[in-house]
């Protein structure tokens, strides 16, 4: 497995931990690295896709989430998730997220990495649907490798 750098992402947003974050050993429970998942991924469909969360009839729902461990952070650090899409399909996206503490080099490998699938649905029926195509032209900027039909 590759080590992780930032320079391997596409797109970056700051993480605020929380001092809820930190379990009874002092470091950042291993649960809350998915949150920082969905936070980045639904951040970058909120701000650069333009997805009305309240609103748009279709929605990325989560299929399939990994997170390999790599080094412990704690509250009050700040982090940054770095995010790319490693697989885009018709329906459904795979994204590679990595989290690097704030001022890490771009050399310096992830604290924790892994992959994020949305498969997009209709909001109603829940039936999968193509992803919109203001939400599929952002992603395909941060695309790094395949684009299939799924």
């Amino acid at each position: 497995m590759p080590v992780e750098t930032a320079d391997r992402y596409r797109w970056f947003c700051p993480i605020t931990t929380r001092w809820m974050d930190n379990d009874v050993y002092g470091h950042v429970n291993n649960v809350t690295y998915y949150s920082y998942f969905d936070t980045a991924a639904n951040l970058f469909l909120i701000r650069e896709g333009g997805l009305d969360i309240a609103a748009s009839p279709v929605i990325g729902v989560v299929v399939e989430s990994h997170c390999n461990y790599r080094e412990a952070v704690a509250y009050p650090e700040s982090l940054r998730a770095g995010l790319r899409v490693d697989k885009l399909g018709n329906r459904s996206v795979t994204y590679g997220i990595g989290i690097f503490r704030e001022r890490a080099a771009q050399d310096a490998a992830a604290c924790a990495h892994g992959h994020f699938v949305h498969v997009f649905v209709d909001r109603a029926t829940r039936k999968p649907v193509p992803i919109p195509d203001a939400i599929r032209r952002a992603l395909a900027t941060l695309t790094t490798s395949a684009v299939s039909n799924d």
